[in-house]
């Protein structure tokens, strides 16, 4: 480290441009590398691994949506809304409902799919990873879950099995579910189909590899090096 050589002179401290004597020849040396050092701090830059992202805080519980009368026969009542007690205990509405993982649930797409996805790899580790959107579990026939079956729901639920059986889904929780006795099942089957039916596609999964050009979220546990 490089420092100004002081003297004193009438009562003032001034910077020494001229040293003289052994010194003179340290000083051009450290005159020859200060423009360096200064270079090397100018271009150094602070790796930030989260630059392209911000932190959200997500909403995970919501109320469901309430049962539409005439639904459901009324010998099931208890049924239905015991389907919907579970459905807001397991926490679904804050992935299945639009705006929900960024803070901001559309009460008005209430279990009707996300707009946002849920990375299922590192996007900090993997520059493109795989992303599901959640779906919409509303009885809608077109987008949402009203042409499935009572069997193709169960599956879904309890083993995070598509629609086709082709696949698991990657971030559904179905092994907190796999214990779910089958009255429970049957109540959250019910309950959903007495929902009001809500219009809404979500966009198609993202295969690892592939750019994402919607929106994604990523749940991590991080520790300290």
């Amino acid at each position: 480290m490089c420092f100004p050589l002081y003297h004193r002179a009438e009562g003032r401290h001034r910077i020494n441009l001229q040293p003289k004597g052994g010194l003179a020849m340290k000083y051009r040396m450290c005159s020859l590398l200060l423009p360096l050092v200064l270079a090397a701090c100018a271009t150094e830059t602070t790796v930030y691994p989260y630059a392209g992202h911000e932190e959200l805080n997500s909403t995970t519980i919501l109320d469901a949506p309430a049962p539409v009368p005439g639904n459901f026969a009324p010998e099931n009542r208890f049924m239905v809304e015991r389907g919907e007690y579970l459905v807001e205990l397991l926490g679904c509405g804050g992935c299945h409902t639009d705006g929900a993982l960024e803070g901001a649930p559309n009460m008005d797409k209430s279990l009707a799919g996300s707009g946002v996805g849920i990375a299922f790899m590192n996007p900090f580790r993997n520059e493109m990873p795989g992303v599901i959107y959640p779906p919409n579990i509303t009885p809608d026939a077109e987008t949402g879950i009203g042409t499935w079956s009572d069997q193709q729901i169960d599956a879904a639920i309890k083993a995070g099995i598509g629609r086709h059986a082709n696949r698991r889904i990657a971030v559904m929780p179905w092994q907190g579910y796999a214990k779910m006795n089958e009255e429970d099942v049957a109540a959250v089957v019910a309950y959903l189909r007495s929902i009001k039916p809500v219009k809404h596609k979500v966009p198609d999964a993202v295969k690892p590899g592939t750019r994402a050009t919607e929106p994604f979220v990523y749940f991590g546990t991080f520790r300290s090096r």
